[in-house]
């Protein structure tokens, strides 16, 4: 996710990078730091040493001694030579790149060692500082060591200059450049490199930290090299079929809009399904085109979930439109189109491809030709719409080329000649504890993820409700998540149950009144019957514009200002520790109310001094409310017009 090369922010990277409505998400290619980036606040000591397979054994350097970094006091970056082809010891040597972060107390042995990969597949280096961060006090007691999977990063690099992900043509270029060797850069020759140095380094046994992709890794590792585990953390888990390979679901989102709407009282009044709503729309607009919701938008929308404004909203705004209102849905579509998006060129994503297209299974034959691939894929979407209710022509909409609507678009063009499942099939896991978390929004549901999870004989799920990917990584992580993930470090075989852990800061919508009237009314004391009006509809304004800086919301989408749904204007002044400072000029939520003044937010202590003006008159209007919590009814207090109040205003 990258949003610089300090957070590895999984949560954000699904809802800027997908080109299309489709499971099989092109999260990686922002997950992925730059691959020129280096850590310069750490020192380096890279000294090279080879390394060699040595059937469990330790692996020793040109001098038959442990890897230098194996007694260093402080950040040791170094690397290895390993065979290119695992299997065969007299191949070509390529360098991997590690980095040995030693425990901060040397005064007493090592509790353990966390060998940790943050996902992509990206170069894993960079990320050093956010896992680093993640791990907070584990790494008192704890060895880290980060290895640079093979072709990414510092660790012999596949690089295709000019390379572009929406070019066929390019993407077989690119193959054809790298050559036959790039068939050993995959996840099966990736963990014996990671095993390799492990063995350099003299550690025994390494508790295997995986974030997405690292998930991956993670079962490699323990399929692979069972007897050096001592536990398993999976932290939204990529998972793989009984051959071995990922498992790629190709699907819309449109399954969590039910995900947002089931906890909320107001959405789940709304009529039929949220499913069956979503559909009607789409037949809607593709007989009446909206500019204002493209398709190739609302797709993007419904892959966005997670993402509180559009969890909080999209469901409501869908009812609105088909109820004659486009406006919310206009306002939803604008962000998503304005939000920036990882582009899909450069010559560092060889590495990605390469492990992306030859860890997976797809709907396409795996020693079929491009052009036989591309007929079975399209001949898959054609049977199985699993963009439904969208088409591949509805998301291709936007586009006079070909759509990429995931990966395995991309990999239609990509050689895999050699048998390379990442898991060998019919593996069997070792009984070391197993800790799995997944959000409800992720692209893999919890439900698959607890599957995969079942495989490991001592293990537990947690379901991160409301959480997107990566809860112990996210920006801002997710406190219950990564206290679970350090606990379990800690204590992998303390006995506490799956942790339950929650990151709802919103009920969603189940309208969008456009009269203040229409607002269910507050209740309380202090008020009268026009005032219950317009406190209710007061709230809703500016609860609406509050909803804009939502704590786990992507900052790529945090503009200066923002127009009010029906009118006037809103000004952000973010500043530190969460504290935002949001001015309202003629802001009307509802058509006959306009709202102006201040409401400040300090995490999710939310006040306003507000002038509200509408048919009843000008009233002093003064709010203290509790924001971002996943209620149905909220609790509010103030004065209107000098006089105090408390009140609770339902979620409309």
């Amino acid at each position: 996710m990258n949003r610089d090369q300090r957070s590895i922010t999984r949560r954000a990277a699904a809802a800027l990078v997908t080109t299309g409505a489709c499971g099989t998400l092109l999260v990686s290619l922002l997950t992925a730091p730059n691959a020129a980036a280096r850590d310069h606040d750490t020192p380096s000591a890279a000294v090279p040493a080879e390394g060699r397979e040595a059937s469990g054994e330790t692996s020793r350097g040109t001098n038959g001694s442990r890897h230098p970094c194996a007694s260093a006091k402080a950040r040791c970056d170094g690397e290895i030579r390993v065979p290119l082809d695992w299997s065969d010891p007299a191949s070509e040597r390529i360098t991997v790149a590690f980095a040995w972060l030693p425990r901060k107390d040397a005064s007493r042995p090592a509790a353990g060692t966390v060998l940790a990969n943050p996902g992509g597949p990206a170069p894993a280096l960079p990320a050093v500082p956010s896992l680093t961060e993640a791990l907070g006090p584990v790494l008192d007691r704890h060895d880290l060591l980060v290895v640079e999977p093979r072709g990414l990063g510092r660790s012999s690099p596949l690089l295709c200059p000019g390379l572009d992900l929406e070019r066929q043509e390019s993407v077989g270029a690119c193959a054809a450049h790298l050559g036959p060797r790039v068939r050993f850069f995959t996840a099966d020759q990736a963990v014996a490199d990671m095993d390799a140095v492990r063995a350099a380094l003299g550690v025994p046994k390494v508790t295997f930290y995986g974030v997405s992709y690292g998930t991956l890794f993670a079962q490699a590792y323990a399929a692979r090299h069972p007897d050096r585990l001592s536990a398993v953390i999976l932290d939204s888990i990529v998972p793989t079929g009984p051959d071995g390979y990922v498992t790629r679901p190709i699907r819309s989102g449109a399954h969590l809009l039910d995900v947002a709407c089931a906890p909320s009282r107001a959405c789940r009044r709304l009529p039929g399904t949220p499913a069956d709503a979503l559909a009607r729309l789409v037949r809607h607009l593709r007989e009446h085109p909206d500019p204002g919701v493209r398709l190739p938008s609302l797709g993007h929308l419904t892959n966005n979930l997670y993402l509180p404004m559009v969890g909080r909203e999209l469901n409501a705004a869908v009812a609105a439109y088909l109820d004659g209102d486009p406006l919310p849905l206009r306002r939803l579509a604008r962000v998503i189109d304005a939000a920036p998006r990882a582009p899909l060129r450069g010559a560092e994503l060889a590495g990605l491809i390469s492990y992306t297209c030859a860890d997976s299974a797809f709907p396409f034959e795996r020693g079929a030709a491009p052009d036989e691939r591309r007929r079975q894929l399209e001949r898959h979407y054609d049977a199985e719409r699993p963009f439904s209710p969208f088409t591949v022509a509805d998301l291709g909409a936007s586009s006079s080329q070909r759509p990429i609507l995931g990966m395995q678009d991309i990999c239609v063009g990509w050689p895999t000649p050699r048998s390379s499942p990442p898991v060998p099939p019919g593996a069997v896991y070792p009984r070391v504890p197993v800790l799995a978390l997944g959000g409800d929004f992720d692209t893999t549901t919890p439900a698959e993820a607890a599957a995969v999870t079942r495989r490991f004989p001592v293990s537990v799920f947690s379901r991160v409700r409301a959480g997107g990917h990566g809860p112990t990584v996210s920006t801002p992580a997710n406190a219950c998540a990564r206290g679970a993930m350090r606990a379990f470090i800690a204590d992998p075989y303390a006995s506490g149950g799956a942790p339950r852990c929650d990151e709802a800061t919103y009920r969603a919508l189940g309208s969008f009144p456009r009269t203040a009237g229409r607002v269910p009314r507050a209740r309380g004391t202090g008020l009268t019957g026009e005032e219950r009006k317009v406190v209710a509809a007061t709230l809703a304004t500016v609860a609406d514009a509050a909803a804009r800086r939502d704590p786990l919301r992507s900052p790529y989408w945090q503009e200066a200002t923002e127009a009010g749904l029906r009118g006037g204007l809103l000004t952000f002044g973010d500043g530190t520790g969460g504290a935002v400072a949001i001015t309202l000029r003629d802001v009307r939520f509802a058509d006959d109310l306009s709202v102006d003044g201040e409401a400040r937010l300090n995490g999710g202590d939310a006040t306003a001094r507000l002038t509200v003006t509408g048919a009843g008159g000008s009233h002093a209007v003064e709010l203290r409310w509790e924001a971002f919590r996943a209620r149905d009814d909220i609790a509010v207090s103030g004065t209107v017009t000098g006089r105090p109040f408390t009140a609770t205003v339902p979620v409309h």
